[in-house]
């Protein structure tokens, strides 16, 4: 038997990006969803690599971010909603972040590719 072992790569959003992250596109300012899915989020995917997201250590996140994020790993790069959602792992400490894990699973699972 064959085991395949994928290294992981890990993205702490409040130490590698922001500790305030918000908006959706560069005019909503410098810490926005698309910048961060881009820069960061998307060449990690690119190795095949499973990548581990830290977003407790950020100070919160709004709707608009979350969905430009992951949601358009899917629509503007399409990524695979299956394959996306095996490849990261989300990790928090704080339970009331419990909360964005489900919301980027939920971004990623309404994404349509256009």
């Amino acid at each position: 038997m064959v085991s395949i072992h994928l290294d992981m790569k890990t993205i702490s959003i409040g130490k590698d990006f922001s500790r305030a992250p918000i908006g959706r596109y560069e005019s909503d300012g410098p810490y926005n969803g698309a910048k961060f899915r881009d820069k960061l989020l998307k060449p990690a995917l690119d190795t095949g690599e499973l990548v581990k997201i830290i977003i407790d250590d950020a100070e919160g996140y709004g709707s608009s971010f979350l969905e430009e994020a992951f949601g358009g790993l899917i629509r503007v790069h399409h990524y695979k909603k299956k394959e996306l959602l095996k490849q990261i792992q989300i990790e928090y400490s704080l339970p009331e972040f419990k909360i964005y894990d489900k919301l980027i699973t939920k971004y990623v699972k309404e994404a349509q590719c256009t």
